[in-house]
C-alpha cells in the first residue's frame, strides 16, 4: 500500500490518495479542484472506492460531491458534522471573501464512534480528534505506519480552533491523548503543508511542550 499527497485550491488543501497495488483506492479530503483530482487519478489508472473526510471545514470538501458523482461512490463522514456538508456557516465557506457559499450534499454513511474500520481490502482505525471541529477524525493504518490527521496536527503547529465548534483546549486533549499514543516513527499526513512525525511533533511542536 502506498499514500500520496495531492495539494489542492487556493488553501492548498492535502487531499490524500491510499491505494493498493490493484489500484483501488481510497480518497480523503478532496477539498477543491475536482477535475484535476480526477484526471490525476486517471492518469494513475486508479479506481476510488471511498471518500473519507477528516472533518467538514469548506476547504476540505469542495470537490466531493463531483468526485462522489463521478465515481459513484460513498462519502464518509463523523455525526457531529452531518449537518455541516450543506451549511455554509457552519462548513465556514460563508466566512471567506473569496469563497462562494459551499452546499454539499448529505453523507452516504455516518461515523459515530472510535472503532476499527475496514473498506474493501483497507484496514484502519477511526480516532475521533475533536477541537479543530466538533466533528474531526482522524484515520490511522497502523501496519502501514502513518496517520491521516487532518487540521488537528501539523509540522510544527495545531488546527486552528476560531471557527464554528472549534475548541483549543479540547484539541490539545485530543491530540494528547489520541495522537501522541501513536509510535514516534508514526507519519502524519496533515491537512495542510509538509509530512512529520508524531516523534518530531513530541520534541519540537511549541504549541504541545508546554501542554
Amino acid at each position: 500500500m502506498k499514500w500520496s499527497q495531492v495539494p489542492l485550491g487556493v488553501f492548498q488543501t492535502n487531499c490524500y490518495i491510499i491505494e493498493k497495488e490493484n489500484g483501488d483506492c481510497l480518497i480523503f479530503d478532496p477539498g477543491s479542484e475536482g477535475k484535476k483530482l480526477i484526471n490525476w487519478l486517471t492518469k494513475r489508472n486508479l479506481k476510488p472506492t471511498a471518500i473519507l473526510l477528516t472533518h467538514a471545514h469548506f476547504d476540505h470538501i469542495g470537490a466531493v460531491d463531483e468526485v462522489r458523482d463521478f465515481y459513484q461512490i460513498p462519502v464518509y463522514l463523523h455525526e457531529e458534522e452531518e449537518e455541516w456538508l450543506g451549511n455554509p456557516q457552519l462548513n465556514g465557506s460563508k466566512f471567506f471573501k473569496m469563497q462562494e457559499p459551499l452546499r454539499v450534499k448529505p453523507a452516504d454513511y455516518i461515523l459515530k464512534r472510535e472503532e476499527a474500520f475496514k473498506l474493501g481490502d483497507f484496514e484502519f482505525f477511526v480516532y475521533e480528534t475533536p477541537g479543530h471541529s466538533p466533528g474531526s477524525v482522524s484515520f490511522y493504518f497502523e501496519k502501514e505506519g502513518f496517520v491521516v490527521s487532518g487540521d488537528a496536527l501539523f509540522k510544527s503547529s495545531i488546527g486552528r480552533t476560531d471557527l464554528p465548534g472549534g475548541n483549543q483546549s479540547q484539541l490539545l486533549k485530543s491530540i494528547h491523548e489520541k495522537l501522541l499514543f501513536l509510535p514516534e516513527e508514526t507519519l502524519v499526513l496533515s491537512g495542510h503543508g509538509p509530512v512529520t512525525t508524531i516523534g518530531e511533533e513530541m520534541d519540537h511542536n511549541p504549541y504541545l511542550n508546554g501542554f
